[in-house]
């Protein structure tokens, strides 16, 4: 049987991400062809087609290029909408990095064009299809924790304009504190992928917070704008409370305002999943299960009024499946298998959508007090086949 031929790739948008991109869709993947790339910045694009011995190109040559199938948009935030609406508009497929857009309206008008137009869309953060979330994945599927029950996350990154570069130019452009960027949108988004990918739509949300310091000043005494005020224009601090179809239900806090923190859990009737940073394709599992027995003389066990309550035993599983490393583009190369197969992709834009649209119920819920009704739903992706495969054999798993 003949290899499946490449898919050729262009990418737009040349800033720091674009670099673990190329190197990825360049090196780890045979499914991809990456013969382009673009940005507003001219030597930007120049510098990564030298680096990567690739065409620079600008935005229309890679819109008008009849060989090129499928374009990576990894422009900030703000022009995601613009950008993917041209690419799809070109009749191109499209792949974005996280999130769609600005604006759950934006993400439903590029989701129904890709539709409209019978295009593949797809939308980061592509962690989830990482060895490490496949695993959990595989263990709770399986019946690891019982019933699953609950999931928790909390992340928090103390974002504040103290850089003695803050936005003093594009390459300092600090676009978590601007419209499309925030926390929530941002990291956010790892978390909500990775639910999604645990336990399916979500139905109904309720939230809290918002903007809560939108004026603040620049902090650097070594910055030229030093003590000037800032004017922050997107969510930075948002805890919301989520009912998934499945019946699990689920919290999440998402903060730029306080110090660093995170975790993630999950809860189920006969035992708890601790997990890793979603930012991550993969990490440490641990499961934490009731011993078995409770030996008062030995002192094994919780004392309580009640009596002896078992502690849990810590159990580190291991990961089942391959990348495990940082695999930036593999939504990509998943989305190019499932053009030249036919098959629905993983990272489809309806769970993008659905991503953006659980932050828009929060934050709208946090507005007017009521719970939020979830208008979008999305299909479960399909996991990935477990596997041993190393380097380039990992590639066998997202050929189906």
């Amino acid at each position: 049987m003949s290899r499946t031929k490449p898919v050729k790739v262009a990418i737009i948008g040349c800033g720091t991400i674009s670099h673990i991109y190329m190197t990825n869709l360049k090196e780890k993947f045979r499914i991809t062809e990456l013969v382009g790339c673009s940005d507003l910045i001219g030597e930007r694009a120049e510098k990564r087609a030298a680096e990567f011995g690739i065409r620079r190109m600008t935005n229309e040559e890679i819109l008008k290029d009849p060989e090129i199938e499928m374009v990576m948009n990894l422009t900030f935030p703000q022009a995601h909408y613009q950008v993917s609406k041209e690419i799809l508009g070109a009749g191109k497929h499209c792949c974005v990095e996280k999130m769609m857009a600005a604006k759950f309206e934006e993400a439903r008008e590029l989701a129904e064009l890709a539709k409209q137009r019978g295009l593949l869309y797809g939308a980061a953060p592509d962690t989830f299809l990482g060895g490490g979330w496949q695993s959990a994945r595989k263990y709770i599927d399986d019946g690891f924790i019982g019933k699953p029950i609950g999931v928790n996350a909390v992340v928090s990154c103390s974002y504040q304009p103290a850089s003695d570069t803050f936005d003093l130019d594009p390459d300092h452009f600090f676009f978590p504190l601007h419209p499309g960027g925030g926390l929530p949108f941002d990291l956010g988004g790892y978390y909500l992928h990775n639910m999604i990918n645990l336990f399916g739509s979500v139905s109904r949300v309720s939230g809290f917070g918002g903007n809560i310091d939108p004026e603040r000043f620049y902090l650097n005494p070594s910055h030229p704008k030093y003590r000037e005020p800032f004017h922050v224009d997107t969510p930075t601090t948002l805890s919301g409370t989520l009912e998934f179809a499945s019946g699990v239900y689920g919290t999440i806090l998402i903060t730029s305002d306080a110090s660093v923190y995170d975790c993630f859990s999950v809860q189920g009737t006969e035992a708890s999943m601790a997990l890793f940073h979603p930012n991550w394709f993969s990490g440490p599992l641990t499961l934490y299960r009731s011993a078995a027995i409770v030996d008062e003389e030995k002192n094994i066990g919780l004392n309580t009024d009640e009596g002896y309550r078992p502690i849990p035993d810590a159990v580190p599983l291991p990961l089942l499946h391959g990348y495990c490393g940082n695999s930036r583009g593999l939504a990509l190369a998943d989305m190019a298998y499932a053009l030249r197969n036919k098959r629905r992709p993983r990272a489809h834009f309806d769970m993008g959508l659905h991503a953006m649209e659980i932050i828009h119920g929060m934050l709208e819920s946090a507005k007017n007090g009521q719970i939020y009704r979830m208008t979008t739903i999305c299909e479960r992706p399909r996991p990935r086949r477990t596997g041993v495969e190393t380097g380039s054999g990992q590639e066998a798993t997202i050929d189906d």
